[in-house]
């Protein structure tokens, strides 16, 4: 990745906000009768054992975690960028439909969730990429802005071939806290900062944990950091049932009290970035000008 500085001015969000806020919701599905490795079982099978439980557990989101995170959004007027393995979007396409019409974002996030980036030779990633964007145009009508890989595991690949085919943004950064433009040899891209606390941070724990956790970070980047970026993060499978909803729910009233903030999604947030030819802005920069 090659980046270059901003001058001594910086910059501002539009309207003269303090912060940038950005919601991503999960949708993701796994393979054949897989489950994620995670749950909120405590008890491990025997190696080898079909995990049933995992399984059904997993595919919530399609089935009922989506609709209400979305009821969600849709009554606290926040604009989300949802992150769907484009098999999800298969499964419920229905869903799928009530996000574009209700004005959210629908991005990349491969094809299920154990297709991971990783393991794949870069002719593996690149026709991965390609599947996943000939899902998208058929069931939401125009290829996807933004990709985010599944675990955040890309390969030193991943970020050329997401330019090459065309994407807006990309989001498997871990070293970075602000958006901005990234030069590749197969072009231009906007670099978008993910979560380090989404919700399965709290999977056996209190849920309150995620929205005490969210609070205070939005409370001091609002009150210390002007030009702040926060990312806030769930999965449909996990935040989108009642426990950690009602969490997710009073995050978004929380953060709406607030005027001089920038509810954006993924796509509309890169397009501003691009659209101001932003590059690398750092803390040294930031907080130490001209040293």
């Amino acid at each position: 990745m090659t980046a270059t500085s901003n001058s001594s001015s910086g910059f501002a969000w539009p309207g003269g906000a303090r912060i940038a806020v950005v919601v991503t919701c999960l949708m993701e599905n796994w393979s054949g009768d897989k489950g994620p490795p995670f749950s909120v079982q405590t008890t491990s099978l025997k190696p080898g054992t079909h995990d049933r439980a995992a399984m059904t557990w997993g595919t919530y989101g399609g089935r009922n975690g989506v609709w209400r995170l979305l009821k969600i959004l849709n009554e606290n007027r926040t604009p989300a960028t949802f992150v769907a393995n484009a098999h999800s979007l298969e499964l419920a396409p229905k869903a799928a439909e009530c996000m574009l019409k209700s004005g959210h974002e629908i991005a990349a996030h491969s094809y299920t969730q154990d297709a991971l980036m990783a393991y794949l030779s870069i002719e593996e990633e690149r026709a991965l990429i390609a599947k996943c964007i000939a899902v998208f145009k058929t069931i939401t009508g125009a290829p996807p802005k933004g990709w985010l890989s599944p675990v955040l595991a890309p390969t030193a690949n991943t970020e050329e071939l997401i330019a090459e085919a065309g994407f807006l943004w990309y989001g498997d950064y871990n070293h970075i806290d602000l958006p901005f433009c990234v030069n590749t040899k197969k072009g231009e891209i906007v670099a978008l900062p993910h979560s380090d606390f989404a919700d399965h941070r709290v999977l056996r724990g209190n849920p309150r944990d995620w929205y005490d956790v969210h609070k205070d970070t939005f409370d001091y980047l609002y009150a210390n950091e002007p030009m702040s970026f926060l990312n806030i993060t769930m999965h449909c499978h996990f935040g989108g049932r009642p426990l950690m909803a009602a969490q997710v729910d009073r995050i978004l009233k929380y953060i709406r009290g607030f005027s001089d903030i920038w509810l954006v999604r993924h796509d509309e947030l890169a397009e501003w970035v691009k659209k101001n030819k932003i590059t690398e802005w750092t803390n040294q920069q930031r907080f130490f000008p001209g040293s």
